[in-house]
């Protein structure tokens, strides 16, 4: 974007609860809701489309999950509409080519967090290259596609307040071609651009979403979770502590573990693991500052819970929807801690449901996988916290 300024018992849980973790990893659906017209169904792994000049372009899975996104978002913001999307996706596709992009130059920090490839327009960042020092949000905020959408559609429930605006802070956008509104928000020095890219978000929408009534269900949680999303940035993190019975490091007891713990600097951001609503976010004792979602996979309730989170890092509140990914909260030393550190845990059955044994599921996560990465220069293990 160019701006001019520019704790419990040890317990057996059924089989079934295993089966339905390890299978979060192998789905390929995202369905959300959309109280307006229209849900997003099964993502597809590649969809071509021709551009208006006639080019056809092909993207992949990448770019439609970051697609899908940007119409769950406008499904949730009153005032964007089937309009509204068509211009979102077509200043993603414009700005570039729907991929979450670092910018390392500009900001080496981008580059930690999940993305799609990277960019080096001054200091843009994102789907929609937007600019921390044209207030857009901050590298963190940037580098979370659900924040990008919600920051591009704006209004009063926008992240923004107006300043910098998004597309329903602009008075009269719905009058005008969705090229133009698109520019009205980006404010390109190529302001044409946008134009070539409608036919290809009409496209796109048309093959990520299907009508349906507006009912009751329609404020529903989203009916399937989709892939599991590792709930740290790769490259950011080292597992100091599993699942089980062990010595409790604080209390100088033994007793159940119930999640396991993923030391990382404080102040890293902590990513939803899936598509959900928020049921917990507080203090307590133990977990100190947490977050607790609740999913729906293939019909069964699974709950992740973000624990020792720091104090003022609560991006979410009780009730809101999430999208997997999205940034909510940071890592943090809160509650019964011993160094900055995530722990995390996962429920078949849902919040008050035993835990059981996360590694499936962070091993089938799309980012940031155990293989992938250990102790590196940006987290090194002597400077991390170790349990909790």
């Amino acid at each position: 974007m160019k701006r001019l300024l520019a704790a419990g018992a040890l317990v057996t849980v059924p089989v079934l609860g295993l089966t339905t973790m390890t299978a979060l990893g192998a789905q390929a659906t995202a369905s959300v809701c959309d109280a307006v017209t229209a849900r997003v169904g099964t993502v597809p792994g590649t969809l071509s489309a021709r551009t208006a000049d006639g080019r056809t372009v092909t993207l992949n899975g990448s770019q439609l999950r970051n697609a899908a996104t940007i119409i769950e978002v406008g499904a949730q913001t009153p005032g964007v509409g089937e309009r509204g999307v068509i211009v979102a996706l077509a200043a993603a596709l414009t700005e570039s080519g729907l991929r979450m992009l670092a910018n390392p130059n500009a900001s080496p920090v981008s580059a930690y967090f999940p993305n799609d490839g990277t960019g080096a327009d001054h200091d843009s960042l994102g789907m929609f290259q937007m600019r921390p020092r044209a207030g857009w949000g901050t590298v963190a905020q940037l580098m979370d596609p659900a924040f990008q959408a919600r920051a591009f559609f704006g209004g009063p429930t926008g992240p923004n307040h107006g300043s910098p605006r998004g597309l329903l802070d602009i008075t009269g956008w719905e009058a005008l071609t969705p090229g133009a509104a698109a520019q009205a928000v980006e404010v390109s020095a190529y302001p044409d651009r946008y134009a070539l890219w409608v036919p290809v978000a009409e496209q796109i929408r048309t093959a990520l979403t299907t009508p349906h009534p507006t009912s009751p269900a329609a404020e529903s949680v989203p009916t399937s979770a989709g892939p599991g999303v590792f709930p740290l940035p790769p490259g950011t993190w080292t597992r100091t502590s599993g699942f089980g019975e062990r010595l409790n490091p604080v209390l100088g007891v033994v007793r159940l573990h119930a999640g396991v713990d993923l030391a990382a600097p404080s102040g890293t951001p902590v990513l939803a693991t899936a598509a959900g609503r928020v049921v917990v976010a507080e203090y307590t004792g133990g977990l100190g500052n947490h977050v607790v979602i609740e999913h729906d996979v293939a019909g069964h309730a699974v709950a992740s819970v973000y624990g020792h989170l720091l104090a003022t890092s609560h991006d979410v509140s009780v009730g809101d929807v999430v999208l997997a990914g999205q940034v909510i909260g940071h890592v943090g030393s809160t509650g019964s801690s011993t160094g900055p550190h995530l722990h995390f845990e996962i429920h078949p059955g849902g919040p008050d449901a035993p835990a059981v044994d996360p590694t499936s599921w962070l091993d089938t996560a799309t980012v940031g996988r155990p293989a992938d990465v250990g102790p590196t220069a940006a987290c090194p293990a002597s400077a991390t916290g170790r349990a909790g």
